[in-house]
């Protein structure tokens, strides 16, 4: 479903690509990561991380995702489908892209 949203709102010049067995979206630079318990070196046991490369520089007015300790990556973990906040998740793949695509120029 993380996956499915993320692709319905990226601009077509982004792209997806698997390392890891995990999926990364990236433009000019990194934007976000689907990083399931499932597979090890994610750093959590349990759910679906959805993290984003650039989060310390993403305004997040309503604290939708979390900052451990990674300074960059803010990320969110999902335990359950219901849990999924689709529209934070597209208002914040938003502001992530637009960071991005300023990256670029």
């Amino acid at each position: 479903m993380l996956r499915q949203i993320i692709l319905e709102n990226l601009p077509p010049a982004c792209k997806e690509k698997i390392s890891y067995n995990v999926p990364f979206f990236y433009g000019n630079k990194g934007i976000c990561i689907i990083w399931p318990a499932a597979v090890p070196r994610g750093g959590i046991k349990e759910g679906v991380l959805l993290g984003f490369w650039y989060g310390n520089k993403l305004k997040d007015a309503g604290k939708y995702l979390e900052h451990g300790s990674n300074k960059q990556i803010f990320y969110k973990i999902f335990y359950t489908a219901e849990d999924i906040d689709e529209s934070a998740i597209v208002q914040l793949l938003k502001k992530a892209v637009d960071l991005d695509q300023l990256s670029g120029k």
